[in-house]
Formats: structure tokens, C-alpha cells, sequence
């Protein structure tokens, strides 16, 4: 089963982004709730603001979380359907391994 380049292009770049533990680390505290700004962000990770501020343009970037200006910070949250993208590709390519598998095992067993 072929997929449109730029489907796969996306989801790499989702996967890309996530690949960076402190993204990954990020990614986890925006799940938890609220929209947060970097200062609540950096809090307890011991990087610096602008630091924090490179990685959320990165997770921004993939489409993983969005930001938008409350007062004179930026407030970030997590943007589920970029993530829903990759788990769709995780999905298929978990019933490709599936599969595969399958017929391997039906095979050997013949």
C-alpha cells in the first residue's frame, strides 16, 4: 500500500520533533492540561526560556501544539490532530507488520 509523499513527509516531521526528549518531555506536560506559556514551560527543567522557546517552535513547526497570544506571552497547547496523524501511520504500519508476520508463520507452519 503506497501513501502520498506528503503524508509521510508530515508524519516524519512529527516523528522528528518527538525524537528530542525535552520536546517529548514537553509534549507530555501539555497533555496534562491547560494551555501553558514558556515560563510555565521552563519551570523545573533547568533550560533556560529562550531554550524552551527553540524546542516549542519545533513541536509548533510538526503541528503538534499551537500558540497563541494571551496579553504579552504566548500560551501553548497541544494540537491532538497532529499527533493523530502519526498514531494513523503507526496504526498501519503496525497491521503491515501484522500481516507480514502472519503469512511468515503460515508459511513456516506449511
Amino acid at each position: 500500500m503506497s501513501h502520498p509523499r506528503a503524508d509521510t513527509s508530515s508524519v516524519a516531521s512529527v516523528f522528528a520533533a518527538l525524537g528530542d526528549p525535552t520536546r517529548l518531555a514537553l509534549l507530555s506536560r501539555l497533555a496534562d492540561g491547560p494551555a501553558q506559556s514558556v515560563v510555565e514551560l521552563t519551570r523545573g527543567t533547568g533550560l533556560t526560556r529562550q531554550g524552551i522557546s527553540k524546542h516549542l517552535a519545533v513541536l509548533e513547526e510538526a503541528g503538534v501544539v499551537s500558540s497563541a497570544r494571551v496579553g504579552r506571552e504566548s500560551r501553548f497547547a497541544i494540537q491532538p490532530a497532529g499527533l493523530a496523524e502519526a498514531s494513523r501511520y503507526l496504526e498501519r504500519a503496525s497491521r503491515q507488520w501484522d500481516e507480514a508476520a502472519a503469512r511468515l508463520r503460515a508459511l513456516v507452519e506449511d
